[in-house]
């Protein structure tokens, strides 16, 4: 659950989700220090609910390979598009999906106002809107280290 809030800090918000989703994981020497959690939305759609890295793992392409993984299960099951979700005060995470292939295609304005208690702030900037980005199965998207392999757990 600790990875889990990395990328989504509201318990309840998590909750609604956490038994729903795909979950894909990268372990580094037996322990897990990355996740995934994918979900069918639309016949034609999925959607990465969340995606978390260790801290102390970050920048050695796990999240990478992660999404590498959704985008491959995506095509392979006749998906047509794979959607996420983040703040605008996440800029790393932005840089990533969009390395990785997404498209900013919409904002909803004050979303972590609405729907989270706490205030969030990252990177120095208050966390209010939510971009939402998506991913064409059909284009190339991005490259993956090979030498994290993700496996799917139920």
């Amino acid at each position: 659950m600790e990875l889990l809030l990395l990328a989504d800090s509201e318990i309840t918000q998590v909750m609604k989700y956490r038994d729903l989703v795909k979950w894909l994981i990268v372990e580094q020497n037996e322990i897990v220090v990355g996740v995934c959690g994918v979900m069918e939305i639309e016949p034609d759609n999925l959607e990465i609910m969340n995606i978390a890295v260790d801290p102390d793992c970050q920048g050695q392409g796990y999240a990478k390979r992660l999404i590498g993984q959704v985008m491959e299960m995506g095509r392979t099951q006749g998906y047509k598009r794979v959607w996420i979700r983040t703040g605008n005060s996440s800029l790393n995470q932005l840089a990533l999906y969009q390395k990785c292939g997404f498209r900013m295609v919409r904002i909803e304005r004050d979303h972590f106002i609405k729907h989270y208690q706490e205030m969030i702030y990252e990177n120095g900037i208050w966390c209010r809107d939510q971009v939402i980005l998506e991913a064409e199965l059909s284009s190339k998207y991005c490259s993956s280290h090979r030498k994290h392999h993700p496996r799917t757990v139920t």
